[in-house]
């Protein structure tokens, strides 16, 4: 067995085509989110196949192919655009001899490089063990080893026995935690309600600008940049929209496609002030060639939550790159059904404003 590398800033990357129409723009993607966590692609292998190989998911002879990339160009590690099985990973490791991950494992590490606040990290750490938890026997030789040492495992445990049940501790408590921070927000919640205060989240696809939305309109400085997964902790401000309206504004974490169901659990807490707003501003990036795709996963995500009857107000952002105009676009029954903005350039704010302030005035069910 090989000993695994510790980590490393360079790797070989996979992509391979399944028939998806929108291939080449999620490869791009990829290598977006591979800077995003700080590695540096060395070299990108692909292929075509009609489906996963259960051993080695891109197959023997490609698997060989890969292991002569990393060869080649001494990377320490291969990322795959593709979720991965234990088992699978663990066979690739033994051909590439070097670590193997796959995308969920790439997103969870950017997540942890993101969180800031105290709950964000619980949050990831709860989402990586969850992850872990599969994939412990891989690539670990002392894992088939008895293990003393008072307190740390019962009769005959042996290593992997204990790590798990470790695990296993340590993800109750971080679920005991993150229902403590459940029972605040709740409270918050409610007492917004009280007072009949209006509730407005932002959601988006990572990277559409909603951070710079948010910027904008409440005059915070929450860190936006031009990276996927620029901000993961959700801000909450007031927003005045008028002498007579006000709202709750609420930023929260981007979506992507293929998002791990891991981190949608972890981040429930946190995604509930999605599912508990009056109005979801989703903001897309107008000028991306996938932007259909993109208000698609993100929809599925909302649906995922319980989010998908709340109503929504499509924000199209970066109009200025194009030399678009704020515009409020209606819908056949003259219901505004989207606005065109530029959150970087501030064009456009005052038509969101006034749009909202016109869907706080109609009832729920005609928004």
């Amino acid at each position: 067995m090989f000993e695994r590398h510790k980590g490393g800033d360079s790797a070989v990357l996979v992509c391979l085509d399944f028939g998806e129409p929108d291939y080449r723009d999620g490869v791009d993607e990829f290598v977006q989110l591979v800077e995003s966590a700080g590695v540096t692609p060395l070299y990108i292998v692909e292929g075509k196949r009609a489906r996963p190989d259960p051993a080695y998911f891109a197959g023997s002879g490609k698997a060989q192919e890969i292991a002569e990339a990393v060869q080649a160009h001494e990377a320490p590690m291969v990322i795959f655009n593709h979720q991965l099985s234990p088992a699978q990973e663990r066979n690739l490791e033994r051909v590439m001899q070097c670590r193997v991950i796959d995308r969920t494992t790439l997103i969870l590490d950017i997540f942890a490089q993101r969180a800031r606040t105290a709950e964000g990290k619980l949050q990831v750490e709860l989402a990586q063990l969850a992850h872990i938890q599969t994939r412990l026997i891989r690539g670990w030789t002392h894992l088939e080893r008895q293990k003393g040492g008072i307190g740390l495992r019962g009769p005959g445990e042996t290593q992997l026995e204990t790590d798990r049940r470790l695990i296993g501790i340590r993800v109750k408590r971080l679920k005991d935690q993150l229902a403590t921070v459940q029972k605040q927000r709740a409270t918050q919640r409610r007492a917004r309600a009280r007072r009949g205060q209006f509730t407005v989240s932002i959601v988006g696809y990572t990277n559409a600008g909603k951070s710079t939305l948010f910027n904008a309109l409440t005059k915070a400085k929450i860190y936006a940049a031009d990276q996927l997964f620029a901000t993961l902790d959700t801000t909450s401000r007031k927003l005045f929209l008028d002498t007579e309206h006000s709202v709750i504004l609420s930023d929260t974490v981007g979506f992507i496609r293929s998002l791990p169901h891991t981190l949608v659990a972890a981040f429930r807490a946190t995604l509930e002030e999605t599912i508990e707003a009056d109005l979801l501003l989703h903001v897309v990036d107008v000028n991306h060639p996938l932007r259909d795709a993109q208000v698609e996963a993100v929809n599925e995500v909302l649906q995922e939550i319980g989010a998908e009857r709340i109503p929504q107000l499509m924000v199209w952002n970066k109009i200025d790159l194009k030399g678009g105009e704020p515009a409020v676009l209606l819908n056949e029954y003259g219901k505004i059904q989207a606005v065109r903005l530029s959150a970087m350039r501030g064009n456009g704010l005052d038509l969101l404003r006034s749009a909202l302030v016109d869907l706080m005035s109609q009832p729920s069910e005609e928004n």
